[in-house]
C-alpha cells in the first residue's frame, strides 16, 4: 500500500447543486461509507485526488457528512448556500492503480436511477484541493493519464488503421482508442506496455455489473462489445510485433469490450501457438472468469503464461449472485486455478473491491481459505464498477459484524501470506 501524503486535518463535505456546481460545506466533515456503515475517515485513509480522476454528481442522492461535534453521520437535505439551489451527493472515480477505502456517503431518494457502471469513492475538500479515501495499489505507470500524448497516439492509430484495413481487430481497437479513449488500446497503438486482444462476442455468465452488455432499461454499458471472433492471424498481427518490440510486453485476451474468451478456445489455442512459433518474448495473459478448466489446460499447453481470474467474492453463493453463471460454478473457477498452478504458470486473482463487502470478516476468512488452498501468485485490487447499493441488494449483503476496514484487511493479508504479491495490473513475467 502506497501513501504519499496525508492531510493534517479532515476534509469537509462536498456537494453539488442542481446545476452540477460542486461546493464544499465546512459545517460537516467528509463521511465515508463501508457497506451499511457510515464512518469518519482517519487521516491515513486519505490521499490527494489522483491526477486523471473524475468527479461525479450523483442524481437524487443527498450527501451525508460527519458532525464535527458529535462525530456522528448527518444527512444534508438542502444546500447550505441556498435551499432553492437543490443538493446532490458527489463521488470520485479514481484514476487507475488506485483502490478505494470508502465509497461515497449518501442517502438515495425513492425512484432514483441506478448509477452508471463506475466506482464511487468518498471525496472531500481541504486546503484548496480534493482528497479521497483510497491508496495507490500499483506503482506501474502504464495507464497514467500524464503518460499519454493524445495527439501522437491519434496519429499512430490512424496510421496503423490505414496500414491494416482488412484486420477487423485492429479496426475495432481503433474505435476503442479514438472513441472510448480505452487506455489499453491507447497503449497498443503507442507501442508500449500491455496490448488488448478481445476475441469473444458471447459469454457464459450474465454478470450484474457487466460493462459491455446490459439489458434495456438498466444502466447503460460503458462500451460496445466486440461483434465478431477474430482469426488467429488477425490476433497475431497485433500480438507478435508487440511481444517482439515492446519492453516488458504483455498481450491479454479478455477485455472489457467482450464476453468470455474461453468460449473461443480453438481460436485462442491456434493464436497462442502462432505467437510462440514467432517469438519467445513477452507475456501471453488471459483475463477470464475461469469457467472452463479443460479449455484453460489446452491454452496452458499451447504456451499461455498467466491467467487473471475475475472474482467478486470467495464465497460461492455471493459469486453466483453476481456472475449468474451458465453451465459452471465456483468449483470450476478453482479448478482452473489448479490447472495453471499444476503447469507452473502464473495466477492472478482480479478481486473486485467494495468497502464493507471485501473487508467483511466472513469474506476475509473465505478469501484466506481460497489463497491457502490454491496458492495464487498475485492479488489485483480492482474497484467494483457498480452502484454500491445495487450490488449490496444483488448479493443479499446482511453482515453480522462490522467490516474490518480496507487498510486492516490488506495488512492482515500481507502478514498471513508473505509470498503473495499485490497490485493492480497484469505483471510482465519475461
Amino acid at each position: 500500500m502506497q501513501h504519499t501524503e496525508h492531510p493534517d486535518g479532515l476534509p469537509s463535505l462536498v456537494f453539488a447543486n442542481r446545476r452540477g456546481e460542486i461546493k464544499d460545506f465546512p459545517g460537516l466533515l467528509l463521511a465515508g461509507r463501508s457497506g451499511h456503515w457510515f464512518l469518519k475517515p482517519e487521516p491515513a485513509d486519505l490521499i490527494p485526488l489522483p491526477t486523471g480522476s473524475e468527479l461525479f454528481v450523483l442524481p437524487d442522492r443527498h450527501p451525508i457528512g460527519i458532525d464535527p461535534q458529535s462525530g456522528e453521520p448527518m444527512l444534508l437535505t438542502e444546500s447550505p448556500d441556498d435551499p432553492a439551489e437543490g443538493i446532490q451527493a458527489v463521488a470520485a472515480f479514481m484514476a487507475p492503480a488506485h483502490t478505494s477505502i470508502h465509497t461515497a456517503a449518501y442517502e438515495t431518494l425513492p425512484d432514483a436511477p441506478i448509477l452508471p457502471l463506475f466506482a464511487y469513492t468518498a471525496v472531500g475538500w481541504y486546503k484548496d484541493r480534493f482528497w479521497v479515501t483510497g491508496f495507490r495499489s500499483d506503482m506501474d505507470q502504464r495507464q497514467e493519464s500524464t503518460g499519454f500524448d493524445l495527439q501522437k497516439i491519434r496519429v499512430l492509430t490512424q496510421k496503423r488503421l490505414k496500414s491494416f484495413p482488412s484486420n477487423r481487430l485492429i479496426q475495432h481497437l481503433g474505435k476503442c482508442c479514438l472513441t472510448y479513449s480505452c487506455p489499453a488500446a491507447k497503449n497498443y497503438f503507442a507501442g508500449r506496455f500491455e496490448a488488448p486482444l478481445p476475441t469473444s462476442p458471447v459469454c457464459n455468465a450474465n454478470c450484474v455489473g457487466c460493462i459491455s452488455l446490459q439489458p434495456s432499461g438498466c444502466c447503460p454499458s460503458t462500451q460496445d462489445r466486440i461483434a465478431f471472433v477474430p482469426t488467429a492471424n488477425e490476433l497475431a498481427e497485433i500480438a507478435v510485433p508487440h511481444l517482439k518490440t515492446v519492453k516488458n510486453s504483455v498481450v491479454s485476451f479478455g477485455q472489457g469490450c467482450e464476453g468470455e474468451p474461453l468460449l473461443q478456445v480453438n481460436t485462442l489455442e491456434q493464436a497462442i501457438k502462432l505467437f510462440r512459433n514467432s517469438t519467445d518474448a513477452g507475456t501471453i495473459n488471459l483475463n477470464t472468469n475461469a469457467s472452463l478448466p479443460a479449455a484453460v489446460e489446452r491454452l496452458a499447453d499451447a504456451g499461455l503464461d498467466s491467467i487473471r481470474v475475475s472474482m467478486n467474492s470467495a464465497r460461492p453463493d455471493i459469486h453466483e449472485r453476481y456472475y449468474r453463471p451458465n453451465g459452471f460454478n465456483f468449483g470450476d473457477v478453482l479448478a482452473s486455478i489448479a490447472v495453471m498452478k499444476k503447469k507452473n504458470r502464473f495466477v492472478s486473482i482480479n478481486y473486485f473491491i467494495l468497502p464493507g463487502v471485501t473487508d467483511d470478516p466472513g469474506e476475509f476468512n473465505s478469501l484466506c481459505q481460497v489463497i491457502e488452498n490454491n496458492q495464487p501468485d498475485f492479488l489485483q485490487l480492482r474497484n467494483l464498477n457498480m452502484d454500491p447499493e445495487w450490488y449490496l441488494e444483488t448479493i443479499h449483503h446482511h453482515p453480522k459484524r462490522p467490516p474490518m476496514g480496507i487498510r486492516r484487511w490488506l495488512t492482515e493479508l500481507k502478514i498471513r501470506f508473505p509470498n503473495l504479491r499485490f497490485g493492480y495490473y497484469n505483471p510482465p513475467l519475461r
